[in-house]
């Protein structure tokens, strides 16, 4: 309803196909969650032996004690967010390096019975080798202070190969893991999407050539081909829609500069001097002839064109890039900036309203739930004192 609303008012770019773009980061937390799902029992283990040794200093101590005497590192045990996969990966992480000590502190606390087996902690390690490339495609869509909607399109190819991969090995749970989480990857990645595609094309490191390898690596010849001849179709079409755009711009410029040079020019006859007018037709009749598409447009020479290389990924930045060539492609780049900016993940607005880690419990208080009863009677006194009204306890 939004984007109908939006569409009759304003001209939405593609008539608004890129309007509605879905969150990248959460659509991965829903694939690995449901991959996750088939090492739950072992995850709960997990989680309630983390749970058991963090509620109280005592079993921290002897926790502590027993890593010192394996001379293990000095990390801490990690509690997660069971809503958020990173967070569960963490904690399996760093749970996985403290492996040795969970079966000699069983024997010195008999009401710890959380105990994950040896073939759990394989398990673990496995699934924890597996999670770390998708770790990383979190933390870099997650970014705040670059374009990543230009980055993703690599990070699809790598998750999908690593899924083909895992698959391949049937009769492992591992195996069972990818099928769950390729089931989701086909659900929401498994056709085209535009805007990555498109983002990833307009990134001078990737052009069409990007496209036309990873297409072919994921799809079949026939579906290859016709997925890219959709997506230069498409780019072309919005290209066009940006070339109007700028040559109504250029044409009510035109109409006006026209205007005041008639008023100057006749104030300059006036006075006896049109030394000026010709040159000042000249002026018009070349914005005139510039502002018409060439033969050749932006769009094809930019396509025609070898891809940059760069022997620095990181330090690479396509806005700079746009921002330095603005002069070679004044349109393109309007509708790369444009493009560019469109966030793919909505991860930082999340974490933001999150409140996921000011949950106040026996397990997860950074001041103690004393302390928190001590805050909330000063509170009371203090609006008691100046005729403040509580309205509730949540805003306290």
């Amino acid at each position: 309803m939004l984007k109908d609303n939006l569409s009759y008012k304003n001209n939405l770019p593609l008539g608004g196909k890129l309007f509605h773009v879905r969150c990248c980061a959460h659509i991965l937390n829903l694939l690995v969650q449901d991959g996750l799902s088939e090492i739950q029992d072992i995850i709960f283990n997990v989680r309630e032996s983390v749970k058991h040794i963090t509620a109280s200093e005592t079993c921290v101590t002897i926790f502590s004690e027993i890593s010192k005497q394996l001379k293990l590192s000095s990390k801490k045990l990690v509690l997660d967010c069971c809503t958020r996969w990173n967070a569960t990966f963490c904690m399996l992480l760093a749970a996985l390096e403290f492996k040795d000590v969970f079966p000699r502190y069983v024997a010195r606390d008999a009401t710890y019975t959380f105990l994950p087996s040896e073939e759990d902690w394989k398990k673990v390690s496995v699934v924890c080798s597996f999670l770390e490339e998708f770790n990383e495609v979190t933390h870099l869509i997650s970014g705040s202070e670059y374009p990543t909607s230009n980055l993703f399109l690599t990070e699809l190819y790598t998750i999908k190969k690593l899924l083909n991969e895992a698959s391949a090995n049937e009769g492992s749970f591992m195996a069972e893991m990818a099928n769950k989480m390729k089931a989701k990857f086909d659900k929401y990645w498994g056709d085209n999407n535009l805007l990555i595609s498109i983002a990833a094309m307009l990134d001078p490191r990737n052009k069409m050539k990007l496209i036309e390898w990873y297409f072919l690596e994921i799809y079949s010849v026939s579906d290859a081909i016709e997925h890219i001849s959709m997506i230069r179709e498409t780019l072309h079409m919005l290209y066009n829609e940006y070339v109007e755009a700028h040559k109504a711009s250029v044409g009510s410029s035109n109409v006006q500069g026209e205007t005041q040079r008639e008023s100057s020019i006749g104030q300059s006859n006036l006075n006896g001097r049109g030394k000026g007018k010709v040159r000042a037709q000249f002026s018009s009749y070349i914005k005139n002839v510039d502002s018409v598409e060439q033969v050749k447009s932006e769009l094809d020479v930019y396509l025609d064109e070898g891809c940059i290389i760069c022997e620095d990924e990181t330090d690479f930045d396509a806005l700079s890039w746009w921002r330095i060539n603005n002069l070679k492609f004044r349109i393109l780049s309007k509708m790369a900036c444009d493009v560019l900016s469109i966030p793919i993940t909505t991860v930082a607005s999340e974490s933001a309203f999150s409140v996921g880690g000011r949950v106040i419990d026996p397990h997860r208080a950074s001041l103690g739930i004393d302390t928190v009863q001590v805050l909330l009677c000063a509170s009371d006194w203090l609006r008691a004192h100046y005729g403040i009204k509580r309205k509730s306890k949540v805003s306290t």
